[in-house]
């Protein structure tokens, strides 16, 4: 479905973007890849290409609208209309939310929030005159359930999922056939534990169950190819945290109030000398797409696979449901 169509990527570089312009480009398509750090960028270039499809490089800050709607021009100059947009860049600081600084709080908001809002203006500006286009927001359980040390990138989270609604609502007004979705995603074990600013004693990591950045990209990208769903939720972690927030918000803040620090630390120092909040770590290093949790983490998930086919799930739990109760009058 998506051969052929020009599908921009912010966030290309490294971790979940980096999975998803190349399942992109497995996929055929044509892809702009937008990001700062231009090692990262140029080598997601080339596994686009690799994979079958056509890439092209847009170095930019996502934080910066200017630089964004830029990039748009030129994607469209360069590869022509654009057909999708997925907004995946982001950045954040581990630390407590006492111990972040002022002007760090704001770069975080405005790479990881202004940067989905930026990307959007960008999209609609282009897609609403066609009335044709899909956003795609990749989101994360935290967009519901704020937890310790990330209350700049939960704040952000919390905030896109609101904006989205918000976005949502308007193209239904105005019986608009441009679509936007939001996929909420579960720990992901990509680069940003190693190139995040953090704060902690001891090596950030994200909080079991872990999952590879491919399990995550082929929920995105298939979200692209089906954006009639309003939101897409992976893993079985992201939906117990939803539930769970919606039923037993206060238990849940005592929960991790208890174990919310320890679980976001390995037993090892914390690393220095690499942060990418206000500079890109792969200026001169390309990261790839995974982190250093592989043999925690997992390569898929069945609760996925359920969203994904949820329609032939319930319409089979229904037949069987049927044929139970046919069965059981049968013996009266």
């Amino acid at each position: 479905m998506l051969t052929g169509k020009v599908v921009v990527v912010t966030g290309a570089s490294g971790g979940v973007g980096r999975a998803v312009v190349r399942m992109l480009g497995h996929r055929g398509a044509k892809v702009a890849l937008i990001a700062r750090g231009e090692t990262g960028l140029a080598t997601a270039a080339t596994e686009v290409g690799v994979e079958g499809g056509i890439a092209k490089v847009f170095p930019a800050d996502v934080a910066d609208h200017e630089q964004v709607d830029a990039a748009a021009d030129a994607v469209e100059a360069e590869l022509g209309p654009i057909d999708v947009w997925i907004n995946v860049a982001f950045s954040s600081v581990f630390a407590p939310f006492t111990e972040v600084e002022p002007a760090e709080f704001e770069r975080t908001t405005a790479v990881t929030y202004l940067g989905y809002v930026w990307g959007t203006r960008a999209a609609l500006r282009r897609m609403i005159p066609r009335n044709r286009g899909v956003i795609v927001q990749t989101g994360s359980a935290l967009a519901y359930r704020g937890i310790p040390l990330q209350s700049a990138y939960c704040g952000a989270k919390h905030a896109i999922k609101g904006f989205t609604e918000s976005v949502r609502t308007e193209l239904l007004d105005e019986r608009s056939d441009v679509r936007i979705t939001m996929v909420q995603l579960p720990a992901v074990n990509t680069p940003q534990f190693d190139w995040v600013l953090s704060r902690l004693r001891r090596h950030p990591q994200p909080v079991p169950p872990i999952y590879q950045p491919e399990v995550a990209a082929q929920a995105i990208v298939y979200a692209a190819e089906h954006p009639s769903r309003r939101e897409y939720w992976v893993g079985g972690s992201t939906v117990a945290t939803i539930i769970g927030e919606r039923l037993a918000p206060g238990l849940i803040d005592r929960y991790l109030g208890r174990t919310g620090v320890r679980s976001q630390q390995t037993d090892e120092k914390r690393p220095t000398g690499v942060a990418n909040l206000w500079d890109p770590a792969d200026e001169n290093r390309d990261y790839g797409a995974h982190g250093g949790f592989d043999r925690r983490s997992k390569d898929r998930s069945v609760q996925v696979w359920l969203s994904q086919h949820r329609g032939a799930v319930l319409a089979g739990a229904g037949g069987a449901a049927l044929a139970t109760l046919a069965a059981l009058r049968g013996r009266r």
